[in-house]
């Protein structure tokens, strides 16, 4: 599978009762970014009982995705492709061990490095699920990106869905898991998700990614 996909973390989580004591070293991406997760570990953050971050988030998106169910298969497509941009730990892989936490991101504290250890996975394609607020600490080279935006749709009239949002990412986040063959342009994940949602395609232009729409009909 050639592709990334980009994924924010959830403000929900769940606090597990036991675990393993978090090891730095033992996460992904730990030579670029293990000096900074230092600095944005605090003294609040318990970090003797942790699992796995697909275990820890327990948001909207998450549920959609519901990681779980998936087969070993999508598992180990979700495992290589996944990214998860972290306020503590800058960038997660789903199977990476993580306390619980509740923290702002602070974009410009991670922009640098996880630029740095993003560019260098030099994927094809680039599926953006991220919010804005996630978006900031890496700007991806705009031909290869596709924000994913989510709108509803009633009378012919579009309207941003905001909170829910979330959901039809992770259902999408899912549904691309599921797929066995690899994706490479935007138009293979058109073609993948027009199989469950209504969608348009927009192609880049300048600083600006694709962007890949997702249409609802209102309830």
């Amino acid at each position: 599978m050639h592709m990334l996909i980009l994924l924010p973390p959830s403000e929900g989580k769940n606090s597990p009762k036991s675990g393993k004591k978090l090891s730095l070293p033992s996460l992904s991406f730990a030579d670029e970014l293990t000096t900074i997760r230092k600095l944005a570990l605090t003294s609040s953050i318990d970090i003797s009982r942790c699992q796995p971050a697909h275990e820890i988030y327990s948001g909207v998106l998450y549920k959609a995705l519901d990681w779980q169910s998936l087969s070993l298969t999508a598992q180990r497509r979700g495992e290589k492709s996944i990214i998860i941009i972290s306020a503590i730990f800058g960038a997660l892989r789903m199977n990476d061990v993580i306390p619980t936490y509740k923290s702002k991101i602070s974009p410009s504290l991670w922009k640098e490095s996880v630029s740095s250890v993003l560019e260098e996975l030099n994927q094809d394609l680039i599926v953006d699920c991220r919010s804005s607020t996630y978006a900031g600490v890496w700007s991806s080279d705009p031909q290869r990106t596709v924000a994913i935006r989510v709108f509803q749709v009633k009378s012919g009239r579009q309207s941003v869905i905001t909170h829910m949002s979330k959901m039809y990412r992770g259902q999408l986040t899912r549904y691309l898991l599921l797929e066995k063959a690899s994706l490479h342009t935007p138009q293979d994940l058109k073609r993948v998700a027009s199989k469950y949602f209504q969608v348009t395609l927009t192609p880049n232009q300048g600083k600006n990614p694709w962007y890949l729409d997702l249409l609802i009909p209102a309830g």
